[in-house]
């Protein structure tokens, strides 16, 4: 068994939730800022659309963004000299378009769900904005947030649609587990293929273990413990 799709995916997961928390995050506080409805539902349906899409068309509209011939893939390569498709950045562009919106909609329910009075309480005490996000805001909204980004680390390391479009297939460069399976599959390696299975549901697991633990630590847990 060949680990370097274990490896591979594990990095761009890892990669992939470290930007997508903190964008996540503050894409959701932005949003719920929002004064004007319409604005607010636009940008909302924006940061939501690749969670509709299937991950094929994102794909394609990565491709066609961050390609060789694309308006972004073409600016890195003329005065960078970076090819982003068909690389490992690759994958974690794919992983990142993919996994955001789970992030983004887990973080902006749960700030929607703090109490508006601490908020009007923390201003009342002279908190200004940036204080009352940190300290109210984020502070009441953790296990709402953890579940996101344990959901969209889960995400990012299965994705499959959008990464075949984006960065390939490529031994030892861009072939992540799914695209293992996949692989492995085609030409008729089960075992092997099963043992990349085995390596994806373990992680699936313990992602679920540990979003389950950190909902029972903040909500009836802490009411049993009282």
């Amino acid at each position: 068994m060949d680990w370097s799709p274990v490896l591979i995916s594990l990095k761009t997961a890892g990669l992939s939730i470290f930007v997508t928390f903190f964008l996540g995050i503050f894409s959701a506080w932005a949003v719920i800022r929002m004064e004007r409805p319409v604005w607010k539902a636009a940008c909302d349906g924006i940061l939501t659309l690749p969670l509709v899409l299937p991950p094929t068309v994102a794909g394609f509209f990565l491709l066609y963004l961050f390609g060789v011939k694309g308006p972004v893939g073409k600016f890195f390569v003329d005065f960078f000299g970076v090819k982003i498709a068909f690389s490992w950045p690759a994958t974690v562009l794919a992983a990142v378009t993919m996994s955001f919106p789970l992030m983004y909609r887990s973080a902006r329910g749960a700030f929607e769900q703090v109490d508006p009075d601490l908020i009007a309480a923390a201003r009342t005490l002279g908190m200004g904005e940036w204080e009352i996000f940190r300290k109210v805001i984020l502070a009441n909204a953790v296990p709402g947030v953890v579940s996101g980004g344990v959901l969209a680390f889960a995400r990012g390391l299965g994705e499959f649609g959008a990464t075949s479009m984006i960065a390939g297939n490529i031994a030892g460069k861009t072939r992540t587990l799914p695209m293992a399976v996949y692989s492995e599959v085609a030409a008729g390696n089960m075992d092997t293929a099963w043992a990349y299975v085995a390596v994806i549901i373990a992680v699936a697991l313990v992602s679920i273990m540990v979003m389950n633990g950190a909902a029972w630590k903040a909500g009836g847990g802490r009411r049993r413990g009282k």
